[in-house]
């Protein structure tokens, strides 16, 4: 399925005393990833919002091998795992700048109508992009 590679400098902000990236920076850096695979692929995020239509995650699960540091860049691999439903599912591989394998993780969000939050089906405009 789709690939996308994103990078993001860790900043000094997003270490703790022992100079490692906070376990928590992760949910962002992999928001940041999933965010311009959608660019990539044409879709706006801040378009869909638009139409009515919220992504939140309903899962995330991160597995750290090694620690990334402040000042690294970090390339972040993500994949889309299967044509979406009403879930959409990503798997992310997290390098440094040395190409080692640090973190690995997946996310799952919903497509949701924002007036009545409930869930709906991925829109057919994002599952013609995602199949060409």
């Amino acid at each position: 399925m789709k690939r996308h590679h994103a990078f993001v400098k860790v900043r000094y902000a997003e270490t703790d005393q022992m100079g490692v990236v906070h376990h928590g920076n992760y949910a962002e850096y992999l928001e940041i990833a999933r965010l311009d695979w959608l660019d990539q692929l044409g879709v706006s995020y801040k378009s869909l919002e638009k139409e009515g239509i919220m992504l939140p995650v309903y899962e995330l699960n991160t597995k750290f091998i090694k620690p990334a540091y402040f000042d690294d860049v970090l390339r972040i691999e993500t994949q889309l795992k299967e044509l979406p439903r009403v879930k959409i599912e990503f798997s992310y591989q997290v390098f440094n700048q040395h190409d080692e394998l640090i973190t690995t993780a997946y996310t799952i969000l919903v497509f949701m109508d924002s007036e009545t939050k409930r869930p709906i089906r991925c829109p057919e405009f994002i599952l013609n992009k995602i199949k060409n």
